[in-house]
């Protein structure tokens, strides 16, 4: 079960926004590395009630990179070929394609699959299939909004359905829930 759980945290409405990103890998199942960065986002602004949310503010990412400045070395090179889950990947895959877009980076071929869906198909039974609400049920404690610890959180449960369906592998997994890979596409 390889694959790389991503998360981003915007400063504001718009996509291109991205303040914060943390990326899990997963090889054969198991966590094996982290990346976290604090971004710069175009306009240095933070909406009041998403540092509410997520709690970063104008100073916490005052002198971070941009996204442009950290995508081909270390966001890229981690990613490397591996597909990429995200919970409600619609938003996290938007916010990636509006930062490429943004800096004008090549949009690379980067598949994906999203975990709330994945939630959805493997425990139909649950009310809330809502990242902090799935954590709650399965006893997984994190600091929600932090953009690792939710990456780490949407990885643990991408491992929980495998092990329920017996998958060893992202397309064993998706093919037994019924759901497809998506594409990161403009």
């Amino acid at each position: 079960m390889n694959f790389v759980a991503i998360d981003f945290e915007t400063a504001k409405y718009s996509r291109e926004s991205a303040c914060s990103m943390g990326l899990v890998k997963f090889q054969n199942g198991k966590a094996v590395d982290t990346f976290y960065s604090l971004i710069r986002p175009p306009s240095l602004y933070i909406r009041p009630d998403f540092t509410e949310i997520h709690g970063l503010t104008v100073d916490d990412v005052r002198d971070a990179p941009k996204f442009a400045d950290i995508w081909e070395s270390d966001v890229r090179s981690f990613i490397g070929g591996f597909p990429l889950a995200a919970h409600n990947a619609s938003f996290d895959m938007g916010v990636l394609l509006a930062v490429l877009d943004w800096y004008e980076l090549d949009i690379p071929n980067l598949p994906y699959f999203c975990t709330c869906n994945l939630s959805r198909r493997t425990w139909p039974e649950l009310k809330s299939h809502a990242l902090t609400a799935l954590a709650k049920k399965f006893n997984i404690h994190y600091n929600a909004h932090n953009a690792l610890d939710d990456a780490m959180t949407c990885g643990k449960l991408v491992t929980m359905s495998a092990k329920k369906f017996g998958s060893a592998n992202v397309a064993q997994l998706l093919s037994a829930t019924g759901l497809k890979m998506g594409g990161l596409v403009k």
